[in-house]
């Protein structure tokens, strides 16, 4: 008699990434190579003590119902964490119901300081919180000479966040933020609010493709802000379709980057694996996607497949990622286990060569 040998059962991860409209798409999809290509090379190693890793993918399309959604159906089907998101907003949605569920979460880009309500041992993040990165790109702007700022804003609690804490490190400093209300003001308008507010910069806090290009084209335009900076802390210029869309009109629009300077020989090599599955320049949010995996493979090898301990696990991690080593502690004033040493930097496209990414700032 023949005893057949049934192939060990797979550990299973949810993953969440906005891979439809009216999501960032090409973030979901540098998101998605990301933690797809980790989940490859851990196959190829072995797996998780002889299990394979797979993802459940789920598409969150830049909703906040669909995610949580999403997180319920995961839940059910026995995933041991949930990974990814991009969208702070719906990253918010997705950890609220994954604290509810007793669901590990390891969110890998949205930056939202208050990823939940109350503190949660449940979640942890790989981002740096909003609340650090734009004052870093604060700092840049008062480096730059610019105290006088305007920001074209719509509704959304991450804008709201994003002007508040602009607003916070501008003040004491002598500086002043001007918010434009894009839903009311044509492109036109907010040019002509510009030069009334004799604002130097002007700060994109608003959605991508529109209204972001419409705005960026009239600015260019108008002769009277020839000397005006466009800035876009959330970073819409990272990815091609910026370029695509505005061409040269998109250089030199500085935008936050969570990168090294330099990248070590795993990250290297990563960035080189990931050139060729997305047949363009990686961009961050693909680097958080790998490293998300990498650290909750090394977790699941260490303490197993038990939600509980590998919620238990965020202050013991110790894992090197593409962009330095991972761990997580408790920032004040952040209700999730955090990643503090999340390198930021200030980067915009060399308006000599648009295809070529500049450092600016660091921080």
């Amino acid at each position: 008699m023949i005893t057949q040998v049934r192939p060990p059962q797979p550990v299973t991860i949810g993953a969440l990434a906005p891979l439809t409209r009216p999501g960032w798409v090409e973030a979901g999809r540098h998101l998605l190579a990301g933690l797809e290509l980790a989940v490859s090379e851990v196959n190829d190693g072995g797996g998780i003590r002889g299990r394979p890793l797979e993802l459940m993918v789920r598409d969150t399309a830049a909703d906040p119902r669909r995610a949580a959604a999403a997180v319920d159906e995961l839940a059910q089907l026995g995933v041991a964490a949930v990974a990814g998101e991009y969208h702070s907003v719906v990253a918010r949605a997705a950890a609220a119901r994954a604290d509810a569920l007793g669901l590990p979460l390891l969110c890998s880009s949205a930056v939202l300081d208050a990823l939940t309500e109350e503190p949660t041992e449940w979640v942890a993040r790989l981002s740096p919180p909003q609340s650090h990165g734009w004052r870093v790109y604060a700092d840049f702007l008062l480096g730059a000479g610019h105290s006088r700022i305007a920001v074209a804003t719509e509704p959304s609690v991450y804008w709201a966040s994003g002007v508040r804490i602009l607003r916070d490190h501008f003040a004491p400093r002598g500086g002043t933020v001007v918010e434009l209300d894009a839903r009311a003001l044509t492109p036109a308008a907010v040019c002509d609010a510009l030069v009334d507010h004799r604002a130097t910069a002007l700060l994109l806090l608003v959605g991508f493709p529109e209204p972001a290009v419409s705005i960026v084209r009239s600015v260019r335009r108008d002769q009277r802000l020839t000397e005006t900076m466009i800035g876009a802390p959330a970073g819409q210029p990272e990815f091609a379709e910026w370029a695509t869309l505005l061409g040269g009109d998109g250089a030199a629009i500085p935008f936050l980057r969570y990168l090294p300077g330099h990248l070590g020989p795993l990250g290297a090599r990563v960035a080189t694996a990931l050139r060729e599955r997305l047949a363009e320049e990686p961009s961050f949010v693909a680097f958080e996607g790998y490293d998300t995996i990498t650290v909750l493979a090394d977790v699941l090898r260490s303490h197993g497949t038990d939600r509980a301990r590998i919620a238990a696990s965020w202050p013991h991690v110790a894992v090197e990622g593409t962009r330095g080593q991972i761990r997580f502690s408790r920032t004040p004033g952040i209700s999730v286990w955090q990643w503090a040493r999340t390198p930021v930097q200030v980067v915009d496209r060399d308006p000599a060569e648009p295809g070529r990414l500049r450092i600016r700032h660091a921080g």
